[in-house]
């Protein structure tokens, strides 16, 4: 039996005060809509959860939430790093066309605008600024690269792929140009 695709839509971080909040690492455009108080979010790993949310409300730029299933600074310390999740098909595509969910792009051939095979993307981090694309490159290693049009002016899901215009030196098969490098 296939299971859903899930998407990730925050990791629960340290205690806030005694009572029972939390601190959560957003990780979805909207928030405000996937944190309504009795919204039930499942977990990674699995045990920690399914949970509730009881309240949410932003402190000083920090989401704070509390779980119906969890009360006490210790109960929720020990969920830390726990990430909560939603059926990606309950997340409202908005026809944006440069909008892509993680479970999108994970495995995508990451190739440069003349064609040359780069590796596979891993992972997409979100991040305060911008996102960052992890590709494991054809050598192994991973290489994080900023998820700006100006560096992936091609996203095509359906064909399997991203193209890539990285700066030289980033990865193996583009070497830096010494003379570029020295400005």
């Amino acid at each position: 039996m296939d299971r859903p695709v899930e998407y990730v839509v925050a990791r629960i971080g340290r205690p806030h005060g005694v009572r029972g909040e939390v601190t959560v690492e957003v990780r979805t455009d909207a928030p405000d809509d996937r944190f309504v108080p009795g919204t039930v979010l499942r977990t990674e790993p699995a045990t920690a959860g399914p949970l509730t949310v009881e309240s949410a409300r932003w402190h000083s730029g920090t989401l704070l939430v509390t779980f119906v299933e969890v009360t006490g600074r210790d109960a929720v310390d020990a969920l830390r790093n726990t990430l909560l999740l939603v059926d990606a098909a309950t997340v409202d595509d908005d026809d944006e066309d440069d909008a892509w969910y993680p479970h999108q792009l994970v495995g995508l051939a990451a190739v440069t605008v003349d064609g040359t095979a780069l590796g596979v993307v891993k992972d997409l981090r979100t991040g305060l600024a911008q996102d960052l694309l992890v590709v494991t490159g054809t050598d192994g290693r991973e290489v994080l690269v900023p998820f700006v049009s100006r560096l992936v002016p091609t996203v095509d899901v359906p064909g399997g792929r991203l193209v890539l215009d990285p700066p030289g030196g980033l990865f193996p098969e583009r070497p830096g140009d010494p003379e570029e490098d020295a400005r």
